[in-house]
């Protein structure tokens, strides 16, 4: 279980998972979504400049709206053949989207970035997790398309705890799929307070 933080934090995001994940760890925090159009496409080819430069600005967003406290945002994509793989826009795009992956290992990235207000002070990084989808069938591809779990979900998945029954992680953690790497961001937080106690 996490320790809580002494400082209000703010979670930039309306991700369900995001919040789960802070809840399950014992965090206390306010809901402030970002609501920035996110890109289709990675600016400089390359998925860790992607989510370091959205999560940057969804924390920016925030942070301007904040007196006193650590603001926390995030953004997790799924990165195939050099390309950003986006949240499906419909059902048609979420069934192309799943049949490319199915039977695939593809990478699963987070960027992740702490605002510490009022000093301005930022900390970004940046995980990567490698996920392994099963090949579906097509009665698993369409059971999966009518529940609707891709909807907001890059790559048009949401993985499962404890066992997924499509998707395993090969590398990296479980919660960084979901959208927060708890595991570095206790660490950064615990950091991030020291320096607000020293400034």
């Amino acid at each position: 279980m996490a320790t809580q933080t002494e400082l209000p934090l703010i979670l930039a995001s309306g991700s369900r998972g995001r919040r789960e994940l802070l809840e399950l760890h014992g965090y206390t925090f306010e809901v402030r979504p970002s609501n920035i159009p996110e890109p289709t496409e990675a600016r400089l080819g390359d998925c860790r400049h992607y989510v370091s430069e959205l999560a940057w600005l969804k924390a920016q967003v925030i942070a301007g709206t904040v007196n006193q406290g650590i603001v926390l945002a995030a953004d997790t994509v799924a990165w195939m053949h050099g390309k950003v793989v986006g949240k499906p826009e419909d059902e048609t795009d979420a069934r192309r989207i799943l049949t490319m992956l199915s039977g695939t290992t593809h990478e699963l990235w987070t960027g992740v970035c702490l605002w510490h207000r009022p000093s301005d002070w930022q900390l970004c990084w940046q995980e990567l997790s490698r996920v392994q989808m099963k090949a579906l069938s097509e009665e698993e591809l369409e059971g999966y398309i009518q529940s609707r779990k891709w909807e907001g979900c890059s790559g048009g998945y949401t993985i499962q705890m404890p066992n997924d029954p499509y998707l395993t992680v090969v590398e990296g953690s479980t919660s960084n799929v979901i959208g927060l790497p708890m595991e570095s961001l206790g660490r950064a937080l615990k950091w991030m307070e020291q320096v607000s106690i020293e400034l």
